[in-house]
């Protein structure tokens, strides 16, 4: 037992005496954006985006990344995230939720880094890019996944799960790439999970594998959450409300069935649509007494 006080401890305390990897943040801002219309008779599908910036330095100069940087000694990791995105997009003051923390040993080229992801939705309409700092250019891009193979394994004590997934996202004439590998294991009680990135093209650092990791959460959320409200303007239709849950979890919904799901909700503003040409719709606001699950 020490026989020195906390403060004599303190005073004496040598911070060198133990390695010191760099800390960063990286965001992943999602939104709902209208797609290209391909027929001027049809309407532009909308669709979901993320936001990347092309980075104006080494490493992976040139190439698209998440927005992020590294943590000041005299701010937390959710003023840096902030920070960061303020100067790199000119975005502020937005909906940020940690996602996870990632430590593997040579994920940057330059030092040791562990990097926490946050999560944002968001509604684009009311947003400006604005690229800054290290970034060259800041940009919405298309999200796409594709499943390209998937494996299942039974045994005696559980099973195993893999598979192997394309990341697309394309920006205009630019497309980037990457395929990860996933694997969930049951042995017993015992749950775990891995996500390996086996190619990347276009994408900065292991950002292809974040931005996976994120799409998974983003989908499991909006089951029990009210995450996806922040991709909605203050008041909306149902109709458009189903179509962003049906762009996140990539099935088609039965109206009725997810009318009843969203009852306790939403509540009715008592405004409609004025769209030329088109039937009213009445216009909805998410319910603030609607407890999450």
């Amino acid at each position: 037992m020490s026989h020195i006080s906390e403060e004599e401890f303190l005073k004496t305390y040598d911070a060198g005496e133990f390695e010191r990897p760099s800390v960063t943040v990286d965001m992943l801002v999602f939104t709902i954006r209208s797609g290209e219309q391909e027929n001027y008779r049809k309407l532009a599908q909308p669709e979901l985006g993320l936001l990347l910036i092309r980075r104006g330095g080494h490493p992976f100069l040139g190439q698209w990344a998440l927005p992020g940087g590294f943590v000041s000694m005299q701010e937390s990791l959710e003023e840096a995230a902030r920070r960061e995105l303020q100067t790199e997009t000119g975005l502020d003051d937005i909906y940020l939720e940690q996602l996870y923390t990632w430590g593997d040993v040579d994920r940057d080229p330059r030092t040791r880094v562990i990097s926490c992801s946050y999560m944002s939705l968001v509604d684009s309409s009311e947003l400006q890019l604005q690229a800054g700092d290290d970034a060259s250019e800041a940009s919405w891009f298309r999200v796409e996944q594709r499943l390209i193979e998937e494996k299942r394994h039974i045994h005696e004590r559980g099973r195993v799960t893999e598979r192997r997934l394309q990341l697309i996202l394309t920006h205009e004439t630019e497309q980037l790439s990457a395929v990860v590998e996933t694997m969930d294991q049951v042995e017993g009680r015992v749950r775990s999970s891995s996500i390996r990135l086996l190619d990347a093209q276009g994408i900065a650092f292991d950002h292809a594998r974040i931005i996976h990791y994120a799409l998974e959460r983003l989908r499991s959320k909006i089951e029990y959450t009210d995450i996806a409200f922040n991709l909605m303007p203050e008041k909306f239709t149902l109709t458009a409300l189903q179509k962003v849950y049906e762009i996140i979890s990539g099935k088609k919904l039965l109206a009725a069935a997810f009318r009843r799901k969203m009852a306790d909700w939403v509540l009715e503003t008592g405004e409609y649509t004025s769209s030329a040409g088109h039937r009213p719709s009445r216009l909805y606001r998410l319910n603030p007494e609607r407890e999450t699950l």
